[in-house]
């Protein structure tokens, strides 16, 4: 067992397991969180018994960990309950409060080490409440700009325009930008300050609508980071709580990812490193639905199906669509529907694509104008797929529909 409780109540428990006949035994006695991690990398122990309110204790270092495989109990103080309850948010094994018998926690740890659910009374905070159990649709799509924002944007536009409410997230740690495709100030503290307030175990519904505004009607947005640079405010232990907790805002949550979900080889090895590519994996393996976008252009077709290769081979897109953008006869031939749908059956299998046209000006007047496709363009070729798209999702995540598209 691995020991990081601060003031007296640290003896007593020691002195329990010492008792324990052999059942238990304390490892190291940590000073600190440093400690404590370095301590569970090293494989010292398979349990950690941590103060509630030990320094820098959030969300990404209980995952941390649990991937180097050591359960945590966490004990509270009667006096401060909000420390338990943010323990818990963290993801503790179990919470309890300090007893005046510190026989007690040592019986719950070894109930958590053995699997059995703990004996005593636990604290456990009034659970986030869930209005509706709403779906998570991650857009992603491969390098060279194939128009994952367009997508994600018009295609959470059209899902409001038929009476869903809607969350639409920027995740894209390379390029963010669908704060300025709306219109809105970038400045507004968004995703980042979710993903601070997960890990700290404060992020709940009324958290997260005040952090997402609404721009249109049914529709929030939570901006993204505003340099790429700022991608470690993005924890994938973080955006996965964020996620979660977003399903009870939204029916449907739209998530645009950055294009790139590598993995360093080196840095894979070191469990506290973070990863860099975190929030697009995470969106990928928290979503009910993959938009997987690429461009109608030879040189887009190709990288699109690779990317969906990538994808198969790495299980991030169980349930996914095939959206090709732009598609255009001056670059795919004069039959460019199915010139582009034959070589996606031919060479990635596909054969339920989704085709939107190109349409430049329509594109153009919504950007200068920061509004969607809709409210533009509404008679647009363009527009007129992706809200076909839209009612597909609809079904496709079992939403109900509550309008009809205009």
């Amino acid at each position: 067992m691995l020991c990081a409780v601060q003031g007296a109540a640290e003896s007593a428990i020691v002195q329990a397991v010492e008792g324990s006949g052999g059942r238990l035994s304390v490892t190291r006695r940590c000073a600190d969180l440093t400690e404590l991690l370095a301590a569970a990398e090293a494989g010292l122990g398979g349990l950690a018994v941590v103060s509630a309110d030990l320094d820098r204790l959030d969300r990404e270092a209980v995952a941390v960990l649990h991937r180097c495989g050591v359960r945590v109990v966490g004990l509270g103080d009667p006096t401060r309950p909000w420390l338990a309850e943010r323990l818990t948010a963290h993801g503790a094994d179990l919470v309890v409060e300090v007893p005046a018998d510190a026989d007690a926690v040592v019986r719950d740890a070894l109930g958590v080490l053995a699997g059995d659910a703990p004996p005593r009374a636990v604290v456990a905070p009034d659970p986030v409440p869930v209005a509706r159990p709403g779906a998570t649709v991650a857009v992603w799509g491969p390098t060279g700009a194939p128009g994952r924002t367009f997508v994600a944007v018009n295609l959470a536009a059209e899902l409001a325009d038929l009476g869903q409410d809607v969350l639409l997230v920027d995740a894209d740690t390379y390029g963010g930008v669908v704060a300025q495709v709306l219109g809105v100030l970038d400045e507004s503290p968004g995703l980042a300050a979710a993903a601070r307030a997960a890990g700290q175990g404060t992020l709940d519904l009324p958290a997260l609508a005040r952090l997402a505004p609404v721009v249109l009607p049914r529709l929030r947005l939570l901006t993204g980071v505003s340099r790429a640079d700022r991608w470690p405010e993005l924890p994938g232990s973080s955006l996965e709580e964020v996620l979660r907790v977003a399903r009870g805002l939204a029916d449907v949550t739209v998530v645009d990812t950055g294009f790139c979900i590598e993995q360093d080889e080196v840095l894979s090895y070191d469990t506290r490193a973070p990863v860099r590519n975190a929030a697009a994996l995470t969106a990928l393996e928290q979503a009910d639905l993959v938009l997987v976008v690429g461009a109608a252009d030879p040189v887009g077709v190709q990288r699109l199906v690779r990317a969906l290769g990538e994808v198969s081979e790495r299980g991030l897109a169980a349930t996914r669509r095939v959206v090709v953008n732009r598609l255009r006869p001056t670059v795919a031939g004069p039959r460019p529907a199915e010139a582009v749908a034959g070589a996606l059956a031919r060479y990635a299998g596909v054969r339920d694509v989704v085709l939107v046209p190109d349409d430049r000006a329509a594109a153009d007047a919504a950007l200068l104008e920061g509004r969607a496709l809709r409210e533009v363009a509404p008679g647009s070729p363009a527009r007129r797929s992706l809200a076909a798209l839209a009612a597909d999702v609809v079904v496709a995540v079992g939403a109900d529909v509550r309008a009809s598209v205009t």
